[in-house]
Parts: C-alpha cells; sequence; structure tokens
C-alpha cells in the first residue's frame, strides 16, 4: 500500500492539519476489554469533529500485544469498523492510524494487520531498536514502508522511545512512502532536527508535521519554521496533532486546532491570549501526563478524566501496577477546576447514551 492509495480527501485534511486524538484501551473492572465503552469513545472522538484517530498506540497500552492478552488485532478491528460505519453515515473521511512497534520481523507483521484491517498508515515505533545505528534504523524503516504508507514518531526517551539525530531524520524523510511525522521529542532542539530535515530534503509540501510535544502543543501550531537549506530558505509549519492529550476534551481540542488554523491560514497576528492559552494547555497537560513523575501516571491520567466524563468504567489498565501517582489525583481536581472551558463535558453529556447504545 502506498500513499497513492489513500483517498484524495483524506490527504487533504492530513496536510492541511487536523486532530488525531491517541485512542485510549476501555477495560471492565477484571481487566477485560469493555467493547461497549472502547466502541463509545471512537463515536466520541468521531462526533467530535477529528480527522483522524490513532489506535494501538502508547495510549491503548503496548501490552495488547503480548500473546496472553492478545488485544492488538481486536482493538484495531473494532475501531476500524466503528469508524466506516460513521464515514459511510455521514460521508466524512476519516484517517486511520496504527501503532507499529518491534524489530522488524514484529513491525511489518503489525504493519501488514493494520493495512489489511483498512488502516491508512502506521505511527513507526522505534524503541525496540535502542541500540541500531542510522543505517540499521533506516533499512527497517524502509522495510515497513514497503508494507503501508509510515507516519514516522520521535518518541521522547522517557515514556520510552530513543534519541534520532538530525541524520537519521534526513535519510527518513527520503522515504517515498512518508506520509507525516510526529514530533514527541518534548525537546526544542530535537524537535528543530525533524522540521529541518523535512526543509532541507524539500519535502515540507509531501509530508505533514503533527506534534506530539504535550509541553508545547499551541506553541507548535503556531510557529513557522523557516531554515536556510543548500536549496535556499525554506519553511515549514507543524499542522496539526496527534496526541494522548486529545484522548480527552477533545471537541474543545478541535476547535482550539481550527482557531490556530484560522490564524496561520490568514497570516493574521497571534493574539496575545491565544500564548496564554498555550501556557494553561501544558499545565492542564503535566496533570493528566503526571509529568511531576516523569509521565508514570499519564495513561491512568488521560482514564480517569475519561471516567469522570462517563466515557470509561474506571482507569483500570492491563498492568493492574500502573495507576495514579501519589498527588496526581489532586492535580486533576485542579485543573478541572482551574480551566473549565477547555472540558467539553457539556457535549459529552448530550451523547454519551446514543454512544454507549450504539
Amino acid at each position: 500500500m502506498t500513499i497513492k492509495d489513500i483517498p484524495a480527501g483524506i490527504l487533504e485534511n492530513v496536510k492541511r492539519g487536523v486532530a488525531i486524538p491517541a485512542h485510549p484501551l476501555a477495560l471492565t473492572s477484571n481487566r477485560k476489554f469493555d467493547v461497549r465503552h472502547q466502541r463509545a469513545l471512537t463515536c466520541y472522538y468521531l462526533d467530535a469533529g477529528v480527522g483522524g484517530v490513532a489506535v494501538g498506540v502508547h495510549t491503548t497500552q503496548f501490552e495488547i500485544r503480548e500473546p496472553k492478552i492478545g488485544l492488538y488485532e481486536p482493538v484495531l478491528a473494532l475501531a476500524s469498523e466503528t469508524i466506516d460505519a460513521f464515514c459511510k453515515q455521514t460521508g466524512r473521511e476519516i484517517l486511520k492510524v496504527a501503532g507499529v512497534c518491534g524489530k522488524t520481523e514484529q513491525a511489518v507483521k503489525e504493519a501488514t494487520l493494520a493495512r489489511d484491517n483498512g488502516y491508512h498508515a502506521g505511527l513507526l515505533n522505534l524503541s525496540a531498536l535502542r541500540d541500531e545505528d542510522n543505517p540499521a534504523l533506516l533499512a527497517h524503516c524502509r522495510e515497513v514502508a514497503d508494507v503501508i504508507p509510515l507516519f514516522g514518531f520521535y518518541l521522547q526517551p522517557k515514556a520510552g522511545g530513543r534519541l534520532l539525530s538530525y541524520e537519521f531524520w534526513r535519510g527518513f524523510v527520503e522515504i517515498e512512502n512518508v506520509l507525516a511525522i510526529k514530533i514527541a521529542a518534548f525537546n526544542r532542539y530535537q524537535t528543530l532536527d525533524v522540521v529541518r530535515a523535512v526543509c532541507e530534503a524539500g519535502r515540507a509540501g509531501d509530508i505533514a508535521l503533527y506534534t506530539g510535544n504535550d509541553d508545547n502543543i499551541v506553541l507548535d501550531l503556531l510557529c513557522q519554521y523557516r531554515f536556510e537549506t543548500t536549496s535556499g530558505m525554506k519553511s515549514a509549519r507543524i499542522v496539526g496533532g496527534l496526541l494522548g492529550h486529545w484522548a480527552f476534551w477533545t471537541k474543545t481540542a478541535v476547535e482550539l486546532l481550527e482557531e490556530i488554523h484560522s490564524i496561520t491560514e490568514k497570516n493574521t497576528p497571534v493574539p496575545a491570549e491565544m500564548l496564554t492559552l498555550a501556557g494553561q494547555v501544558t499545565d492542564a497537560n503535566a496533570a493528566g501526563f503526571d509529568s511531576a513523575n516523569d509521565f508514570v501516571g499519564c495513561i491512568p491520567g488521560i482514564n480517569e478524566l475519561l471516567r469522570r466524563q462517563g466515557l470509561m468504567q474506571g482507569r483500570w489498565c492491563l498492568d493492574s501496577n500502573q495507576e495514579l501517582s501519589p498527588g496526581q489525583k489532586e492535580e486533576l481536581d485542579r485543573i478541572c477546576r482551574a480551566y473549565p472551558t477547555m472540558n467539553d463535558d457539556s457535549f459529552v453529556r448530550e451523547n454519551l447514551d446514543r454512544w454507549l447504545s450504539d
């Protein structure tokens, strides 16, 4: 499968920039797959106006791949079927992104499963190749790209990723079947490495850049990057987000992205209140993602906020040791009080019964 096989409407949306939530995993109290709430979550994202959904990623919990759990394909299949039904009913077009992990044999297998379940791209996690050099990394990427278009992924080391040099990204963007790149380095220098590599390769118009930098979401989206390259001055923007942060309070996130597009597309001055909001979004993210404890409680934090809205029965994870960190619940209480305009509670209340009954 290549980028040319992706519907033109989806490609257009991806290049303009869409909100792509990283889909969580709904479980029952005995930590079994909760199909009803999982489907409801997908319906919530779609009705909130997202342009894509990412499934089988970090927020979905990497443990779904373990043979004794065996949820990777069932989770992908359920989301794909739900999205297809929505698109058929509404006429909208939604990008489907599947997380792809492991060494080459596993990654190719996962990419094949994703492709066969109707996914358009694979978010390629390189954590399993922690000690490989750039030529080995790029060979791995090319093999997966032979199966499915790639959504590159710079995952910060504290979340299980690895450092990736400018030279790696310069080689990566030469792969023809690269659709987009998610930058989640949580580091300005490393973020610039990716953007500069895309500009130097002359692919800013071909490869869409997406923020995963939870500490800098709004500013990433507002900034225009310019670099002097061997072909002259080139510029690029980070146009959308593929974020665990956008897995909760999603409707307001979609509205925020549209507001940012209005600013950047018209090239109007950035309002001062948008810069204030940037700090507030980061503050809210710090509580949800448990930055004070090196992100240990990030998945339970996301799940807890969804539980409070009724979109999940509980914040349970497949690993029973994964829980909110000490003090994290109080931080979640604080951001809910401090930023009432960021939530979409009323939207969820109005639609929850319908989503759960679909």
